[in-house]
């Protein structure tokens, strides 16, 4: 599984119906509004590379209210209950 995490700048005055646009669309996990210098972080699962530019560009561009986004492609996933078994090994 391949993850991607877009920052989205929105029109202010859309968030709420923005995010909920972008959370309904194939490929799209979790949506997160936040603070700071972008509205909303969405993180997508797709199985091929290409499904991500389709998801981007071909979806959430193109909603009302996206002005813009940033999207960075994941190597490796850690949680916390993967490092903390990493450091219990042999106890």
């Amino acid at each position: 599984m391949i993850t991607a995490i877009v920052l989205i700048h929105t029109d202010v005055h859309q968030i709420p119906e923005t995010a909920q646009a972008v959370a309904d669309l194939p490929g799209v996990d979790e949506v997160y509004s936040c603070a700071g210098d972008v509205d909303l972080i969405a993180k997508i699962r797709v199985r091929e590379h290409a499904q991500i530019a389709e998801v981007i560009t071909e979806s959430i561009n193109r909603l009302p209210g996206v002005r813009q986004t940033t999207t960075h492609i994941a190597f490796k996933t850690y949680n916390s209950g993967a490092v903390e078994a990493g450091f219990s090994i042999g106890e």
